[in-house]
């Protein structure tokens, strides 16, 4: 019994023949039609070709050469090429955007993805033979992550979340699945679904996945804001009324630091003989 065409496989079909700018294609039985656009290849009547099959806003099942990264059954990274109130269309690899609903997206738009993000997704397909995007499954996620070893301890790896909760945030490795969580108190701001981080690693666990954090380390943050404050300086003429003889509420209205922070920072600037401090004012050198 031959197996019915249905959008979202990939299948070998005949060249029946050529009509204009279309290739009619079969199977025997069926005939789809591939716009001559959705080859990049010389093609000849009786040649059988791997092809991608995808149905139009019609319904009407067609063809094209340029085979996915991404089919129904396997999942893999989609950049996201576009975002409307029906969701994040991604690219899959071929001439056909796929569309993740707004329904599988967070309830929150903020934590929506943005053009340029990535979803880690497969395909299906409705009654109408339409192709859409599902997000990855915890239970998938936990078929497919790589074991870490203990060698990334306090590592920073790059990596993009797939799933977002109130405790925190789950994130999959870009270029190795590695299955990362990073609770809430390890981030300054919740990330987007899909959005590329620079994760930290702070813990490898006995079942090979990991915990991480998105705050910098000390130091890190200290640079951070020695930054903030240089930049304050530079924006106001080079001189401020602030320095170590500030109080924390001052300091906190203006910078959103601790007292602490800021004397660090400023001790930084004055290390690097950038900044000066003179009668209650802090300027640059």
């Amino acid at each position: 019994m031959m197996k019915e065409l249905k959008a979202g496989q990939v299948v070998e079909l005949t060249i029946l023949e050529n009509r204009g700018s279309r290739w009619i294609l079969t199977n025997g039985v069926d005939e789809i039609p591939m716009n001559s656009s959705e080859t990049n290849a010389p093609l000849k009547v009786g040649e059988r070709i791997k092809v991608f099959l995808f149905a139009n806003r019609r319904g009407e099942l067609l063809a094209t050469t340029l085979i996915p990264q991404i089919t129904q059954g396997t999942y893999g990274w989609a950049k996201v090429i576009k975002v409307t109130k029906e969701g994040a269309f991604v690219d899959i690899g071929t001439s056909k955007e796929v569309l993740v609903k707004a329904e599988d997206l967070p309830k929150l738009s903020s934590l929506w993805p943005k053009t340029g993000d990535h979803l880690y997704i497969t395909l299906y397909t409705n009654r109408n033979g339409e192709l859409f995007g599902r997000l990855i499954t915890e239970e998938r996620v936990s078929e497919i992550y790589e074991e870490a070893s203990e060698q990334l301890f306090n590592k920073n790896i790059k990596a993009r979340t797939y799933r977002l909760l109130p405790v925190g945030a789950f994130l999959l490795g870009a270029e190795v699945p590695y299955r990362i969580f990073v609770h809430r108190s390890q981030m300054e701001a919740e990330p987007r679904l899909g959005q590329d981080v620079d994760v930290r690693i702070i813990a490898v666990k006995e079942d090979g996945t990991m915990n991480g954090s998105l705050l910098p380390r000390n130091y890190e943050r200290l640079e951070k804001d020695a930054e903030k404050i240089y930049e304050y300086l530079k924006s106001v003429g080079g001189k401020m009324p602030f320095s170590d003889e500030s109080t924390p509420e001052e300091i906190y209205a203006m910078f959103d630091m601790s007292k602490g922070a800021f004397k660090r920072a400023l001790g930084v600037l004055m290390k690097k003989k950038k900044v000066k401090q003179e009668d209650g004012w802090t300027e640059i050198i």
